[in-house]
């Protein structure tokens, strides 16, 4: 049971330490992410033309400080649900349920196994994620894009939340946040577990050289984001949404309504909006959390822990 929720802390601790530098990035995805929503291309103002301007734009009209909006519950999510995605992951690993009998890592199995760990932790933390994105959508009304729902902090929103539509109400959205999770998990972990595996066996580092861990958690992240990104927009639109007075959702009824709403009104690039900061964020920080992961389990270990 110890080893357990040791593995668990590793992974907490690791995303938490990535979320410190990603977060600024995050902002300008969600802002490009919500920006045009249901509306076709050249019909709206574009307020955010890339992740460098979204920088420039926000700190311009909404202060530096916003360029680390939702930040309290952007660390929560990331502690609980990394904490338990990788946590998990490790768990399948350390019962060699990600292996064959002789020891060889199975990629169909890292994906299953990666998938698994990823919707446990996104159903876990869906409330912080949902508070994170409905605060750095939160702008002047110069450049304010999407439904705006004026929080003050992490701890009013989740109050508030409650009490006006009860339980249910936080984890609105999670359909999205399953799929997303799902899919970038599955694909992240399976390809830096096979891909750190195959670096091993060539021997171009030393065995236990950080390169190692570093070199598959960059592939690991092209992979993340060219996969993951459609589902990263449709959980943002779900998750920000206005609702009416019993709790339903505005625009979209579910994950599916709001996919094929999307693919519609906007077509296929609208399901890539956000990609360079999408990538500029999920790259940085899969390569740190993965990074920090690895050598915080070596440190671990090396110390007895």
């Amino acid at each position: 049971m110890q080893q357990q929720l040791k593995e668990f802390g590793l992974g907490a601790t690791a995303a938490s330490g990535a979320c410190l530098f990603t977060n600024p990035l995050e902002v300008a995805k969600t802002r490009m992410q919500l920006q045009g929503e249901l509306k076709a291309r050249g019909t709206y103002a574009v307020h955010y033309k890339n992740a460098f301007h979204a920088f420039y734009t926000i700190g311009r009209y909404d202060g530096l400080r916003s360029l680390q909006s939702g930040l309290v519950p952007a660390l929560v999510y990331q502690a609980v649900m990394n904490g338990c995605r990788l946590g998990s992951y490790q768990v399948f690993t350390n019962l060699k349920l990600t292996a064959d009998s002789e020891g060889e890592i199975v990629f169909w199995r890292c994906l299953v196994a990666g998938g698994i760990s990823g919707a446990t932790g996104a159903f876990l933390a869906s409330p912080a994620y949902m508070v994170k994105t409905q605060l750095q959508s939160q702008a002047t009304d110069t450049i304010a894009v999407g439904f705006q729902h004026r929080h003050t902090g992490f701890l009013q929103a989740i109050s508030g939340i409650y009490q006006q539509f009860g339980i249910k109400g936080l984890w609105r959205g999670v359909s999205g946040a399953l799929a997303r999770v799902m899919v970038g998990s599955a694909v992240q972990l399976s390809t830096f577990s096979t891909t750190k595996e195959k670096i091993l066996q060539t021997n171009f580092f030393p065995a236990r050289s950080w390169l190692i861990p570093a070199s598959a958690s960059m592939i690991s992240s092209i992979a993340v984001v060219t996969f993951m990104t459609p589902f990263d927009v449709v959980s943002t639109r779900l998750y920000n949404q206005g609702t009416s007075a019993s709790g339903k959702g505005l625009l979209y009824n579910g994950f599916a309504d709001c996919f094929v709403k999307v693919f519609k009104q906007e077509g296929i690039l609208g399901l890539y909006k956000g990609f360079g900061p999408h990538y500029f964020r999920i790259g940085p920080h899969t390569i740190l959390s993965l990074l920090f992961w690895d050598q915080l389990r070596v440190l671990s270990a090396s110390y007895g822990f």
